[in-house]
């Protein structure tokens, strides 16, 4: 079943853009929302809030089993 959305002609022709020759809008939309959560996905995971460098996690674990 397919669904039409409103959009504006300025969204629409930048949309355009990033498609390739005879490409339709639902397979640029596809590909830009996998780009999305690839991109996503990578800054979760190299976040460095509350992380520590290796070097003291390893000097900590040491500490921990010399008690």
């Amino acid at each position: 079943m397919n669904t039409t959305i409103a959009i504006s002609q300025s969204l629409r022709d930048e949309i355009k853009e990033f498609g390739h020759k005879g490409e339709r809008y639902e397979e640029i939309l596809q590909r830009i929302l996998e780009s999305a959560k690839k991109r996503q996905l990578h800054d979760l995971l190299m976040d460095e809030k509350g992380t520590i460098p290796i070097e003291e996690a390893i000097t900590r674990a040491k500490k921990r089993w010399q008690k």
